[in-house]
């Protein structure tokens, strides 16, 4: 039975706000319940059923028992559902984004705009599904045909984290569809909601029962779900976007089955400004790359570095940037910044924070817990930063910038290379010949020049190093899920 709520969002639709997991075309309970916690309030929005290992199987076999069916559906018909999915998801925006805001903390303006974003995807891979081509190579046989089919390559699992909700959602189960392919999806156990209320936007849409699933569980029994997906033979293909040691632990339970894996795992990412950089720009370009949900993205700038002719501009605009910005609960009108996600985010946050000062950083802006209390964490910009720092060293997901001065090209490419990591970075200049120089030597997957925004479903998104492995979006994001196959035809 569900249980009672304190923190109801109000939604136009209210059917959107579900409360079992989704598995075989139908909404199922599990032995037990977990609450959904808004991080802004401490409130229970409510509560989904906690499954376990016997669900996952449960769902991995309905998926399975869907595939041959959806995988000879036409791509017109696959399309034409993934469109009319996407028009369902734009005309409930707004309970979508209020739904993602309640569970997730991050303001309505960019709930509002993820939901857009995660729809461009279901409608990006609904042209991508017609697109599917193989290829007619030119025999070395006289007497043969040699032919390349692309195939889905059949079951699939997501396990999408609780900073994104719909959009990392979106990014992988459209193309999986696109493709052919049926999925099973563990959605974070801080964000369930906004996976549920996709999925019955799916299902309105026409998709058909055990194509795609989705196997709610708290953190204990995530692992356990986790762990099915990976040792499952049935499950061909993983996904999965969240930390790099997690990623690894994935790998090796996926490797007896030797599973095709897409993982998009940690981030730390340089923000370079150059002397002869737009310092005005290079200020908004920042402030929207490292306070976009409260510093909870993976590609939000973690360390900044700036030419010590302009160190103090960048450093003094970029304070009264942060200082301008309104903290408080995402639902609330005029809100620019909500709550960290838990009371573990907030603790590491302060970390750093208090790591940097005792290493000789200097406050600019913020530096502390916010008048408000709870998770909430003021925007803060540190500067007189030291590579030993540990903000320089690990990825903090959270609201402060930190600013270290450096003197020549090679020591900020040197600076910025320097980490485990490679999947986004940044730097501002108005030099051509610097632009290709630095973008070219740059270790990371994605590169934003002259822009702190990066995230478009036409472009592939993904990291390189112990960032992770394959590319999600864009015209290569739905190669993850088909197979080659060479068909060699004998003609005499």
């Amino acid at each position: 039975m569900q249980r009672a709520v304190n923190d109801l969002p109000r939604l136009n639709d209210a059917s959107l706000l579900r409360a079992h997991a989704y598995i075989n075309g139908a909404w199922t309970d599990g032995a037990s319940r977990f609450d959904v916690i808004n991080p802004a309030t401490g409130k229970c929005i409510g509560s989904v059923p906690n499954n376990g290992a016997a669900e996952a199987h449960g769902a991995i076999d309905a998926a399975s028992a869907a595939f041959p069916a959806w995988a000879a559906t036409s791509s017109k018909e696959r399309a034409a559902i993934l469109r009319k999915w996407y028009e369902l998801i734009v005309a409930n925006c707004d309970d979508l984004a209020a739904l993602m805001t309640a569970e997730q903390g991050k303001s309505l303006a960019e709930a509002r705009a993820e939901v857009i974003h995660g729809a461009a995807f279901v409608e990006w891979f609904a042209e991508e599904a017609k697109r599917i081509n193989g290829d007619v190579l030119s025999s070395s046989w006289s007497d043969k045909k040699m032919v390349v089919l692309k195939q889905p390559i059949g079951v699939c699992a997501s396990i999408t984290p609780w900073n994104f909700p719909n959009a990392m959602i979106t990014r992988k189960v459209a193309p999986a569809l696109a493709a052919g392919c049926t999925i099973v999806l563990k959605p974070a156990e801080l964000t369930p909601l906004s996976a549920l209320a996709l999925a019955e936007l799916a299902h309105r849409a026409g998709l058909p029962a055990g194509v795609m699933n989705i196997v709610t569980a708290d953190s204990a029994h995530t692992v356990e779900v986790g762990k099915a997906l990976c040792e499952s033979p049935v499950v061909r293909h993983l996904s999965f976007t969240g930390s790099t040691p997690v990623g690894k632990i994935l790998m090796q339970q996926s490797a007896p089955t030797v599973k095709k894996l897409a993982l998009e795992l940690g981030g730390h990412a340089p923000f370079i400004v150059f002397e002869d950089a737009d310092v005005d720009a290079a200020v908004l370009g920042a402030l929207a790359s490292k306070y976009r949900n409260a510093g909870q993205t993976c590609i939000c700038t973690n360390r900044f570095y700036a030419h010590e002719s302009v160190y103090d501009e960048f450093v003094q605009k970029l304070a009264a940037g942060a200082a301008a910005i309104t903290v408080g609960n995402g639902a609330e009108p005029g809100v620019m910044q909500g709550p960290l996600i838990d009371a573990r985010a907030l603790a590491k946050v302060e970390q750093h924070v208090a790591d940097a000062l005792a290493k000789g950083a200097r406050v600019e802006a913020g530096g502390r817990a916010h008048a408000l209390g709870g998770h909430f964490y003021e925007p803060t910009v540190l500067s007189n930063i030291s590579a030993d720092m540990q903000i320089m060293r690990e990825e903090t997901f959270g609201p402060v910038a930190a600013v270290m001065k450096f003197s020549t090209e090679q020591e900020a490419i040197a600076a910025a290379n320097d980490t485990q990591f490679g999947l986004a970075s940044y730097f501002y200049s108005r030099d051509i010949g610097r632009v290709w120089r630095v973008a070219e030597k740059l270790e990371y997957g994605m590169v934003g020049i002259n822009t702190g925004l990066i995230s478009s479903e036409v472009a592939p998104f993904g990291g390189i190093k112990q960032s992770g492995l394959g590319r999600e979006g864009s015209k290569y994001g739905i190669e993850e899920y088909l197979e080659l196959k060479y068909l060699c035809i004998g003609v005499n």
